[in-house]
């Protein structure tokens, strides 16, 4: 499973309804779409055909920092990861403010 969550470090709470797409990463072929909640996550992107291999999230937050008038340096966030074993939980944080970002491999 993967899932994710951002946390808005500027203003210290989750980025809620911030739309994020999952991909496969070599092909770019777009595999899920989905939006945080209020809490600021994708609990599940509903795959069940998952497997090995490379992905990537891409995290448009130009739109959540323009709904606060803010104007950010990055408007999309992209985030490569490898799938190694598709029994394990793959949960991908982004820490982000309007000038930097940051990720870790979650549990």
């Amino acid at each position: 499973m993967i899932s994710t969550h951002i946390l808005d470090t500027n203003l210290g709470k989750p980025a809620a309804h911030v739309e994020v797409k999952l991909f496969h990463a070599e092909t770019h072929e777009l595999i899920a779409t989905a939006t945080t909640n209020p809490d600021g996550r994708v609990a599940d992107f509903g795959i069940t055909d998952f497997a090995e291999g490379a992905y990537q999230l891409e995290f448009e937050i130009a739109p959540y920092f323009s709904s606060q008038q803010i104007k950010t340096f990055f408007p999309r966030v992209c985030i490569q990861f490898f799938v190694e074993d598709v029994n394990q939980h793959y949960h991908i944080p982004l820490l982000i403010s309007p000038f930097a970002y940051s990720t870790y491999r979650g549990s």
